[in-house]
């Protein structure tokens, strides 16, 4: 492997990667209150095309609740969160019980005017043991009310297939995603989400952030199965050099073989399209330096390209192939044959921007120089710190459309939380200036991709109401719905009441969110398939 032996090379020059790392830090605190200003401009919907999707995202771990009712199953999260002595002393057993509670919060989603709604479907919620076992009616009859309501209201309902969580007999059988059985595994999963909702849902995404995920898991160990190695963590198992690319290369091709599925059978009849959603910073250098523009550019390959290079051109990108070698799995001609071209559209998941520092001929910390890292150190990563740079959402569209061919795109989320010290006084927590300021300037941005011809179809807020962040328990609230931890209530914050007048002050007519609107978008989508 190319530099594999580079930790050899760094051991002086580590004061200096700290001195100007702080630098950094301390001449971007003022660029991270101020950025809202940079590019402010009105933003109004009609700014954007006749048909596009306007939502908010949700996911069924962090929102539903009722962890052990009506047949579910453990899931991977379910079993991490009650292992004693795990960071996070949190849970989703109640979460925001949307369980009992969608209709409210579908009512909640029609007063703010949205055309389409981001969620995902519990896999142990409907086959509790995956193919060991039955399908669970309960679960099938409950995510059936929540499409058909949503269809009811107008609303355009965006499934996600797997958003994290899994039934965890998957996990204790053969280790989950480090398993190419995992795949057969997904298949099942999304051919009973075919059999069972397809006929009403038209915009499909298999996998919400498999790069990330991978990252989480298999990499750092904040995720479950908590695999990691030194110095990314300290785990009791794991290899964060090489199950991060295990994991995401079966996730791949778990996703391409539920793609030719779809395609095979139900396609022609149902009439949707397939994609995938992948964790989208954009990446800056953090110096005016040569290494450091190169270092961003790396980064986004390992990143994004890692995603969806495959999908699209049947093979990673080559700048891992070249610093990973051999240890970067291969696929088979047949697999490439199906994996290559398997998506109809991109899902982008953009919060923020991050900053790379060459790690090829400096030194850098926290594994910034493996091939792992893209021998870049990304600084402020994690959503507690995160930079709000909101021409980052234009920069990061024109990168993905450049290397795509502007393939159809939606923005799958986008969202603001303030930091942790900032998000304790419930009345600081419903006027919310800050996030409404944050999606202004993030939607402006948005809007200028699209006049310079960017194919972005839709829009999805993270999130509908504060829920359950993963490793961040209840901390971060991205929420436009503040909800009482006691009673569960959803109160409206400030921004709500702007995303509504966003959304229905303007020449737009609500017809958008209908069969009608979403036709507008199909036969766009045929059309561009037909171009590639």
């Amino acid at each position: 492997m190319l530099y594999h032996n580079l930790n050899t090379k760094m051991k002086v020059g580590s004061a200096q990667f700290y001195l100007s790392f702080l630098l950094f830090l301390f001449s971007s605190a003022h660029s991270h209150v101020e950025s809202f200003n940079e590019e402010k401009e009105d933003i109004k919907r009609s700014q954007f095309p006749d048909g596009f999707l306007f939502g908010t995202a949700t996911s069924s771990y962090q929102i539903e609740g009722a962890f052990l009712e009506d047949g579910k199953s453990l899931s991977n999260w379910d079993v991490f969160n009650h292992i004693p002595g795990v960071k996070n002393v949190e849970n989703a057993d109640i979460a925001n019980d949307h369980y009992h509670r969608y209709l409210e919060d579908i009512e909640i989603m029609d007063s703010l005017g949205v055309n389409a709604y981001r969620l995902s479907i519990s896999w142990a919620r409907v086959l509790p043991r995956g193919r060991f076992g039955e399908v669970n009616p309960t679960g099938i009859i409950f995510y059936n009310k929540i499409i058909d309501s949503l269809l009811l209201k107008g609303i355009v309902p965006f499934v996600t297939i797997h958003h994290h969580d899994f039934p965890q007999e998957l996990e204790d059988r053969y280790g989950s995603w480090l398993s190419p059985l995992m795949q057969e595994e997904f298949v099942f999963f999304a051919q009973n989400c075919f059999k069972s909702f397809g006929d009403r849902v038209k915009y499909w995404t298999t996998i919400n952030e498999p790069n990330l995920f991978s990252e989480m898991a298999y990499k750092k160990g904040k995720y479950p199965p908590a695999h990691c190695s030194k110095p990314f963590g300290n785990c009791s198992v794991g290899n964060s050099d090489l199950e991060p690319l295990i994991a995401m290369h079966n996730m791949l091709l778990a996703h391409a073989k539920v793609t030719k599925l779809y395609r095979e059978r139900f396609q022609a009849k149902q009439g949707g399209f397939i994609g995938m959603v992948v964790c989208a910073f954009m990446y800056e250098p953090l110096t005016d330096n040569e290494l450091d523009r190169e270092a961003a550019s790396r980064a986004l390959a390992f990143k994004v390209a890692w995603t969806f290079d495959p999908l699209v051109f049947g093979d990673y990108p080559p700048e891992m192939r070249r610093y990973h070698g051999s240890e970067l799995p291969r696929f088979s001609p047949e697999e490439a044959k199906y994996i290559k071209g398997s998506i109809d559209f991109i899902g982008i998941n953009h919060y923020s921007t991050q900053y790379a520092k060459d790690c090829i001929h400096s030194s850098c910390i926290q594994g910034g120089d493996r091939a792992i890292s893209g021998f870049a150190y990304l600084a402020m990563t994690g959503m507690p710190t995160f930079f709000v740079v909101p021409r980052g959402m234009e920069e990061i569209i024109e990168y993905v459309k450049k290397r795509y061919h502007n393939m159809p795109m939606f923005v799958t989320e986008n969202g603001y939380s303030p930091p942790k010290q900032e998000a304790e006084q419930v009345q600081d927590q419903l006027h919310d200036v800050k996030r409404i300021e944050f999606h202004k300037a993030y939607l402006a941005s948005l809007a200028r991709a699209i006049r310079n011809g960017a194919d972005v179809r839709g829009y999805f807020a993270w999130t509908l109401m504060d829920n359950y962040e993963w490793v961040e328990g209840y901390s971060l609230k991205f929420g436009f719905y503040y909800i009482d931890r006691q009673t569960l209530k959803r109160i409206p914050k400030l921004s709500a009441r702007w995303f509504q007048n966003f959304l229905t002050n303007s020449s737009h007519s609500n017809e958008a969110g209908s069969f009608k609107g979403q036709n507008v978008i199909f036969s766009g989508l045929e059309d561009k398939k037909a171009e590639m």
